[in-house]
């Protein structure tokens, strides 16, 4: 089956997605995929078949993974999907904001002006802690009033120009908004360059002197 296959490879190829996860993570020369191609190759099957995430080499036999992406079926197998995932995941911010670049650049986003929000998830059953750098599952302010219900939170910025999501971020269950701005700003003046920007929020957003510190030094 083709499908939309040729329409996603060609969007993974202009927005550089194999040859920025293979920048952040290489493999050794002997390598049969790179990590880059196996990425590009789960982006097409997380838009095709948003099944659980196992038995990926089926898929790929079932629908014209080889023709599309260059990418034997037989090699995706669930040991090699996992490797790939477990070596992008230290550099997750990078690659998105890098990805992200590039679909600013290949597309000419407007990112001088950005809406920012934060959403909380609340969480059934029991959850272990998070490792450190991850969203930990805490009780909170849950925007859905159940504050019984551990909860994580999710900010999200997206472009006025098309509402096109541009910048996310994870934060724990108990953490304040208001706390969260400052974060916020500066991983979008990242993403944005330097140039005049504005940032839409509630609330939350201000008064903030920290934010104006922020915001003068872009």
């Amino acid at each position: 089956m083709l499908g939309a296959l040729p329409d996603i490879a060609g969007f993974c190829s202009r927005l550089r997605i194999r040859e920025l996860v293979d920048a952040a993570c290489p493999v050794r020369d002997v390598a049969e995929l790179t990590h880059g191609q196996v990425i590009e190759v789960l982006v097409a099957n997380r838009l095709t078949s948003p099944a659980p995430l196992v038995h990926v080499q089926d898929w790929a036999r079932a629908w014209a993974v080889g023709e599309a992406f260059g990418v034997e079926p037989g090699l995706l197998n669930d040991d090699r999907i996992g490797r790939a995932l477990n070596a992008i995941a230290p550099h997750l911010d990078q690659v998105a904001g890098s990805v992200g670049l590039a679909a600013i650049e290949a597309f000419g986003i407007d990112v001088t002006r950005l809406h920012w929000d934060m959403i909380s998830i609340s969480l059934h059953g029991g959850y272990d802690d998070a490792e450190p750098s991850y969203a930990r599952p805490r009780f909170g302010h849950p925007k859905d009033r159940r504050p019984d219900l551990k909860q994580v939170q999710a900010g999200i910025a997206v472009s006025s120009d098309g509402a096109i999501p541009v910048f996310h971020r994870a934060y724990d269950g108990a953490a304040g908004e208001v706390g969260q701005v400052i974060g916020a700003m500066q991983g979008l003046q990242k993403l944005a360059g330097p140039q005049r920007m504005l940032m839409i929020g509630d609330s939350k957003l201000g008064p903030c002197p920290r934010c104006v510190d922020t915001l003068s030094t872009g």
